[in-house]
């Protein structure tokens, strides 16, 4: 009987051990989350992540041999809460206008909540983990711009103004995120009302 309750036990701070463990993980990977959106992947150290979560740089090492393991933490981290837009977002749009409107809005609204994106498309060279995250987030891009506008419709307007760069230059201009979605997709309305149909010139 004794044995079982000591094993009992400890069988219980082990639990708690890896729990806190787990948290402890938790909080790095937020920490190296909102230093990629503040400085840049590539101007954020171990020592850095270290300081924002609270820890030893010992600590993050043991969470993460290389900054590349962070990375990819970060990376799936960003995947899982923040889903990047999927043909969901055109449920039930009857016409072209309302699945731009909607794919523009859902687009800027990504945008926003990922400020790392940028930093992801400029040091994508540091790590096979984040040039694949840039190539995944320009197909699916693509693929849903595409379902957005049709056969028929500008394809390579939509997709150059409901890009990143363009997300930014609106931004910088004063443009909200809602604004600006809403603005690009009456011009590309317009545009598309002017697209000729297939077979047509």
């Amino acid at each position: 009987m004794v044995r079982t309750s000591k094993s009992g036990r400890r069988h219980y701070r082990l639990g708690r051990r890896a729990e806190t463990s787990e948290e402890t993980r938790q909080r790095l990977v937020e920490a190296t989350f909102q230093l990629h959106a503040e400085r840049g992947i590539a101007e954020t150290s171990m020592k850095d992540i270290a300081e924002r979560a609270g820890v030893s740089v010992g600590t993050v090492y043991h969470h993460f041999p290389s900054y590349g393991d962070a990375i990819v933490a970060c990376g799936a981290h960003t995947t899982e809460h923040v889903p990047a837009p999927s043909s969901a977002v055109f449920a039930g749009a009857a016409t072209r206008e309302e699945r731009i409107a909607r794919l523009a809005r859902a687009l800027f609204d990504y945008y926003g909540r990922v400020p790392a994106l940028e930093s992801v498309r400029r040091d994508r060279e540091l790590s096979p983990a984040l040039d694949a995250f840039a190539r995944e987030e320009a197909r699916n891009r693509r693929r849903l711009v595409a379902e957005a506008v049709g056969p028929d419709g500008p394809a390579a307007l939509a997709a150059a103004l409901l890009d990143l760069d363009a997300y930014r230059a609106l931004r910088r201009e004063g443009f909200s995120a809602a604004d600006a979605a809403d603005r690009v997709a009456t011009l590309l309305n317009l545009a598309s009302a002017g697209t000729p149909a297939r077979g047509r010139r």
